[in-house]
């Protein structure tokens, strides 16, 4: 459940289960087998409800003698294993973001040669073999006053650069091209062993070793940013012209109460930086409406500043008061939810119209596309403009008929038109 940092964590531990002998099925239509494990995820309201309503799902099914024992880790019982201890009785043992290899450790060796057991980045792929996140750190020392991550996840632990560098030669030689960086904080990558940011000389080596064919890097924040990771974006043809950045808001009295320590001055003078030093590149970023005393002037500026920077990716939410955070305790959620969705949605209007305009203004552009799969005579693909999962594809037409690449290829794309979000296009 949750984010692609949970999912490296289920991978590792597939990857130790692989190793002690066992047989395994990642995301089963139809859960069964001897052990069902749940990676939960406890970020926000609706992903804690959709964690604790598949566990209650799977205890119906231990009872009826589907699956055997059933087994949790993640976020969710990291912060709560008490609690869900007293709800699920039908749970046979819980871990918590960081001890999950316990559950590994616990079971019978099938093999007799668990003393050979995996470094601790080797995984088992799931999804396509030719991507694959790398977790360069754990953890988040900023504490905004929205965010339950690091009572969660504790504060931020970089993993050192020769490790990162070992794990993506290792994934070269399965055959991963696409590398998305992940971390909860990329902009505080090194601070802590290094005692200096850190990001730009990890991303260079990467770009470095002959395989790597996209390098993309997901979740930095505004408050010190890495400025020389921009030469390296710039200058090497192997990493993707894009960068996800999570901005919240633009209204200072709304980024004081978050505790964002970033202001709107501040904000517009990065993404012009950032622009002017890497042209061409596509920004993501996330916003949230309704924080508490967000006024309906607060919300203007917001919109207004959308259809400002005109962002390339842009996902927004609602806010929503975590329990044991500085807004649950210390303000008042007073804005009503009739409100909240209100101003979501015109604030997702806003985007949709700029990014149809974004789109249209590609057309003739050509790209290098990675086909991720062909249906109905046509490939399906992403641009180095476009991250797994979240962001847009393109829908190419192949340059002959019935001879359609193999998925995992990269290709040449011409785009010839678009709608609100995706693109069409023809292989050159």
């Amino acid at each position: 459940m949750g984010c692609s940092k949970n999912l490296v964590d289920s991978q590792r531990l597939m990857k130790m289960l692989e190793s002690k002998g066992y047989t395994l099925s990642h995301d089963p239509a139809v859960p069964s087998g001897e052990y069902v494990v749940v990676n939960t995820c406890g970020f926000i309201g609706d992903a804690k409800e959709e964690s604790i309503e598949l566990l209650l799902g799977l205890a119906r099914l231990k009872e009826e003698g589907v699956i055997g024992r059933i087994a949790v880790m993640g976020c969710l019982s990291q912060r709560y294993m008490e609690e869900l201890e007293a709800e699920i009785p039908e749970v046979d043992c819980w871990y918590g973001k960081f001890d999950w290899r316990g559950f590994a450790d616990s079971l019978p060796d099938r093999n007799g040669a668990f003393e050979d057991r995996p470094k601790p980045w080797e995984r088992v792929l799931t999804g396509n073999p030719w991507s694959a996140y790398i977790k360069i750190s754990e953890g988040c020392n900023r504490f905004c006053a929205f965010c339950a991550i690091p009572l969660i996840t504790g504060r931020h632990t970089s993993r050192p650069i020769g490790e990162i560098i070992e794990e993506t030669r290792q994934l070269v030689g399965k055959g991963v091209k696409e590398f998305n960086i992940i971390a909860q904080d990329l902009s505080y990558y090194g601070m802590d062993i290094y005692g200096r940011h850190a990001l730009a000389e990890l991303v260079d080596r990467m770009a470095d070793i002959k395989g790597v064919e996209w390098i993309r890097l997901h979740y930095a924040y505004p408050t010190d940013f890495p400025y020389d990771i921009l030469p390296v974006m710039a200058r090497r043809d192997n990493v993707c012209k894009y960068l996800d950045i999570a901005l919240q808001h633009i209204s200072d009295p709304v980024l004081d109460r978050m505790r964002r320590n970033f202001n709107a001055s501040q904000t517009r003078e990065l993404i012009e930086r950032i622009r002017r030093e890497v042209p061409g590149i596509r920004l993501r970023t996330t916003l949230m409406v309704g924080f508490p005393g967000e006024t309906e002037d607060d919300f203007r500026k917001l919109v207004d500043f959308v259809g400002e920077a005109r962002f390339d990716r842009m996902g927004a939410f609602a806010y929503s008061e975590e329990e044991g955070t500085h807004a649950a305790l210390h303000l008042k959620d007073d804005v009503d939810d009739s409100t909240k969705q209100r101003r979501l949605d015109e604030l997702m209007a806003a985007q949709e119209a700029i990014a149809s305009e974004l789109n249209e203004a590609m057309a003739g552009m050509r790209l290098k596309v990675l086909v991720e799969r062909t249906e109905d005579g046509m490939i399906v693909g992403r641009t180095q403009y476009d991250s797994p999962e979240v962001d847009p594809e393109i829908l190419v037409s192949p340059a002959e008929i019935g001879n359609l690449p193999v998925p995992g290829e990269m290709i040449d794309v011409e785009v010839s038109g678009s709608d609100a979000y995706d693109l069409r296009g023809i292989q050159v």
